[in-house]
């Protein structure tokens, strides 16, 4: 369980998040959904604990965030990419699994569903300032997902992924729902809403609805989520 209670960030004069409150269950995917500038990469920040808010909490179980603890148990993958161009793509998985404490055995095995996973088995040693963004963007979620996190905190992960690999992307994203895990998703695609449990939906900073995505559909004018924020704008 993910409980967010008030939470308030300002950067200078600019306050970028509006005391949001909401609660994730474990096991479900759930959307953070909005246009560019509407704090969905602000509150991932926060919610995987890279970035302090000014007011308000954030708890994982009951454990207040961050916590060092509690890290291990979380995937993180930023909307820029956090990766070391002067290696390859399997150096870099190599990298970022022993900084989680994998052993040899387990992180080979896992290193190779990752790469399987995210299409980049054939290009594993190629450096990755060589990589095109689509190709780093994979990169950046084969990380997040290398240690098996209980918490998955992805930050627009499909952004210049073809539809054939997010479908794909998508598909894993519903098995490791159904383990028990728990995903947060910020996209701006309301199509992607639909692969969602539920959605919140963040404009200048507020969050204007919260809920089963069908049920937010359902009680908009037209029945799309656009036209939930079609009302927030006026």
């Amino acid at each position: 369980m993910i409980d967010v209670r008030n939470v308030v960030k300002s950067f200078g004069k600019e306050q970028v998040l509006r005391g949001i409150t909401l609660e994730i269950p474990a096991g479900e995917v759930f959307g953070l959904l909005g246009p560019s500038g509407s704090g969905k990469t602000t509150m991932i920040r926060i919610l995987a604990g890279t970035l302090a808010a000014d007011a308000g909490e954030v708890t994982l179980d009951g454990v207040r965030q961050p916590d060092r603890k509690s890290l291990s148990r979380i995937g993180f993958m930023p909307q820029y990419d956090a990766l070391y161009n002067d290696l390859s793509g399997l150096d870099n998985l190599r990298f970022f699994g022993r900084l989680y404490r994998m052993d040899g055995k387990r992180l080979k095995a896992r290193i190779e569903d990752v790469l399987e996973l995210t299409g980049l088995g054939a290009d594993r040693k190629k450096r990755v300032a060589l990589y095109s963004g689509g190709m780093k963007k994979r990169l950046s979620l084969a990380t997040a997902l290398l240690h098996g996190p209980d918490v998955l905190l992805l930050d627009e992960p499909t952004v210049g992924i073809d539809p054939v690999l997010r479908r794909t992307i998508w598909e894993e994203f519903g098995r490791l729902r159904a383990e028990g895990r728990t995903l947060v998703v910020t996209t701006h695609v309301m199509e992607e809403a639909d692969r969602c449990d539920r959605a919140g939906l963040l404009y200048g900073g507020h969050l204007i609805a919260c809920g089963e995505v069908a049920g937010l559909k359902a009680s908009s004018p037209g029945g799309t989520l656009e036209d939930l924020f079609f009302q927030a704008a006026r």
